[in-house]
């Protein structure tokens, strides 16, 4: 069944009244007709199953037959700290992020990224959380994962210093185990930690006194392995790991 993220004030009662570019979308390139059944979603964890009774070009209009929690959204909650790639390579990282259940998104400005002007990735933004949304969509994902503005590398440590839970740097000369962190912790960490700031690195990685910096701020370097991971890829791979650790990869009962 299709699913669409909508604004909540386009669901009043069991009315939902849908405009703009997923009214093209139902009518010219799904060809949707009424009778059939979409999925809505408002982004506060619910969805409702909608029986379509009017399509036009202008507008399209339903009733809600049901609504139910999605069954999308991770218990773990990783904000995934991404330095700035130069091409595409982010909008990957994006993308297969929010399909793997990334929960907040922070395009950080490190010393070896390519682009290294805040404003100018800022500028992204738009696009960016349009790519987001479909990959919402297409995961059965229940909430839109966030894309904060961009910042620099120093903020973002403080900011990930603040928020709480577990913080980790992927890092190729870390000898600290992720497994052992997650299930262990330390005197600073909490193992099996509920939310994670994960640090990846751009092109060419994070310097040396960048590593040093994140770890005033309690971040954790550790390994990935033997093997040097591109930095479009780092993330998903811990994101992966550390879901699969603490059972996020389970279908939920």
């Amino acid at each position: 069944m299709h699913r669409f993220f909508i604004q909540p004030e386009q669901i009043q009662g069991h009315r939902v009244t849908l405009s703009g570019a997923i009214v093209h979308q139902i009518c010219n390139v799904l060809r949707l007709r009424p009778g059939d059944h979409i999925l809505v979603l408002d982004n506060s964890g619910w969805e409702w199953q909608v029986e379509l009774t009017e399509v036009s070009r202008n507008r399209v209009e339903g009733h809600t037959l049901g609504k139910s929690l999605a069954r999308g959204e991770p218990r773990t909650k990783i904000t995934l700290y991404q330095g700035v790639l130069k091409g595409n390579r982010f909008e990957f990282a994006l993308q297969k992020g929010t399909e793997l259940g990334i929960v907040e998104f922070v395009p950080v400005v490190s010393s070896r990224c390519v682009i290294a002007d805040v404003d100018a990735v800022s500028k992204k933004l738009a696009r960016w959380r349009r790519i987001v949304l479909e990959a919402a969509e297409q995961a059965h994902r229940g909430l839109l994962p966030v894309i904060q503005p961009a910042m620099l590398f120093a903020a973002a440590c403080e900011r990930a210093g603040l928020s709480g839970g577990l913080s980790i740097l992927p890092w190729e000369e870390a000898e600290a185990s992720l497994k052992s962190l997650l299930r262990e912790g330390d005197e600073t960490a909490p193992s099996r930690p509920f939310s994670i700031n994960l640090f990846i690195g751009p092109e060419g990685g994070f310097t040396a006194e960048e590593v040093n910096l994140a770890q005033r701020y309690k971040i954790h370097p550790v390994t990935l392995g033997p093997r040097i991971l591109r930095a479009e890829t780092a993330g998903l791979v811990a994101a992966t790991a550390i879901l699969y650790e603490l059972g996020d990869l389970e279908l939920s009962p």
